[in-house]
């Protein structure tokens, strides 16, 4: 078993994208810190910064094919997280714009009735969808969402790593968010 530890970056790369996961630990290992700094210097947020760096990991593993040979593999990781963080903050103003709507709206006397009866629709349609995910990936994601549990906590409960609990709460996040997404678009003002 060759150590990667000692290969360029132009030489890992043909290798990664053949599917070689022990590479693709190379090139974590070779780059999650980096990339976490410089997300948390623009974020200014740990978890946020954490969050960007694994979404930025588990894109580059799952288009591996598409990569491009010659490419830069710190520059590639760099703009990737760079572009990451700034769908983010572009997410976070429109929350903010979403916000001042909604308030707009609350002052205005928004029919509050209405307003109810959709969060009600919205609650079964979330918890709906939250049984039909597989069961530990539920589970997991009900000890994280609903009871608070940090990622830590609820490794040791389940005797799984912290991150595997993380990575079952964002396969969760990603399922149900179209949905949520879906009945949100039909009823943009809840």
């Amino acid at each position: 078993m060759p150590d990667f530890s000692n290969f360029t970056d132009q030489q890992l790369i043909p290798l990664f994208k053949k599917g070689d996961r022990k590479v693709y630990a190379e090139i974590f290992e070779r780059y999650s810190r980096l990339l976490l700094r410089h997300a948390f210097r623009l974020l200014n947020n740990n978890e946020e910064a954490h969050d960007v760096v694994q979404d930025v990991f588990v894109n580059l593993w799952q288009k591996r094919d598409s990569l491009d040979e010659n490419c830069l593999l710190s520059s590639f990781l760099y703009a990737a997280v760079r572009n990451r963080i700034f769908n983010l903050l572009s997410h976070q103003k429109v929350v903010v714009k979403y916000a001042a709507s909604f308030n707009q709206f609350v002052v205005r006397g928004y029919n509050i009735t209405e307003d109810t009866i959709r969060e009600n629709e919205l609650a079964k349609i979330i918890e709906r969808e939250i049984d039909l995910l597989p069961e530990r990936m539920r589970e997991v994601f009900l000890l994280n969402k609903k009871h608070g549990l940090s990622y830590q906590q609820i490794g040791e409960q389940l005797d799984i790593s912290p991150e595997t609990a993380k990575q079952q709460v964002y396969k969760a996040t990603k399922i149900l968010k179209p949905k949520i997404d879906d009945f949100l678009a039909m009823f943009p003002f809840l």
